[in-house]
């Protein structure tokens, strides 16, 4: 994700500045394009970890970008779009030898509510509790309500493709906690998907930020990722959180990392999903940072 500067434009010169600041590793962002992943696949100063899917970011027939192609729609035409996309992406994790494929399983529909939009701009301005705010929180949670039944057993169709092709290549799954609310998964719907299947072939990806901003909005509560989905737990994306903008390198925001600490089990995989308006420094002290506070060892 920090990758996406002007002076990284040869992605070779992001993968020296990372390795340079001790990172061991790279997860491939979903707004990675054809020729950057093409080169990232070949050898370097540091190897990959894993792959977001959908990568590579190209675009729809339709014009817009494969990242919007949603695996929980009950339309089984977009539904296939999006399943298409995302095999290909473990096509090239597969090709790479890499363990995890990092997957948004889509949602109640394909955009942020407009009750989610305005709860957003009320915490921008100040406003963070009161009648209009809970109200707000209400209509998003019934619209999700009404909506889930159907979606969710299109996820959970998608789900079941992508870890089948997946396990040809030894490949798990990272279902990732998202940014709005109307996504999928809750702590809940995680638990159920992800019952039927060993850490091996489908696990949980936290999201820090994610989940800090759905708190802070009041929609979901952090502590209900952790401990429920800590034995589930096979990756997760550090981040740092600022009022609700989140992608900020751990640091340089407030975010309280002991539940982080004490929910992540050691096997799980720990990216850095640092947004590219971080400065340098942030990122290279990232890392100290967050051994400090025992995230990583």
């Amino acid at each position: 994700m920090w990758a996406q500067q002007d002076r990284f434009e040869d992605i070779e010169a992001f993968r020296k500045a990372a390795a340079a600041f001790g990172y061991t590793a790279i997860e491939v962002s979903h707004s990675t394009d054809q020729p950057r992943l093409d080169r990232l696949m070949t050898e370097g100063e540091i190897g990959l970890s894993s792959l977001h899917a959908p990568t590579p970011r190209m675009k729809l027939a339709d014009g817009r970008w494969n990242s919007d192609a949603n695996l929980a729609d009950p339309d089984e035409d977009a539904r296939r779009l999006a399943i298409e996309h995302t095999c290909r992406t473990i096509d090239y994790a597969g090709r790479a030898g890499l363990r995890f494929v990092v997957v948004h399983l889509g949602g109640v529909g394909a955009a942020m509510t407009e009750f989610e939009q305005r709860l957003r701009r009320l915490y921008d301005s100040g406003t963070r509790a009161g009648e209009e705010v809970e109200e707000l929180r209400q209509r998003a949670r019934r619209h999700r309500a009404e909506g889930a039944e159907r979606h969710l057993e299109a996820a959970r169709r998608s789900l079941r493709e992508l870890t089948q092709y997946a396990e040809r290549y030894g490949i798990a799954i990272g279902l990732e906690n998202r940014y709005h609310y109307h996504e999928i998964p809750s702590p809940d719907e995680a638990a159920l998907l992800l019952a039927d299947y060993p850490p091996e072939v489908a696990g949980y990806w936290h999201d820090v930020g994610h989940a800090e901003v759905q708190h802070r909005l009041g929609l979901i509560d952090r502590h209900s990722w952790f401990p429920r989905l800590t034995a589930r737990t096979i990756g997760t994306h550090l981040h740092d959180v600022d009022g609700i903008g989140d992608h900020r390198a751990p640091g340089n925001g407030d975010v309280d990392w002991s539940y982080i600490a004490a929910g992540l089990p050691k096997t799980a995989l720990r990216v850095f999903e640092i947004d590219q308006r971080q400065p340098d420094e942030l990122v290279a002290k990232a890392p100290q940072f967050l051994r400090e506070r025992g995230v990583i060892e």
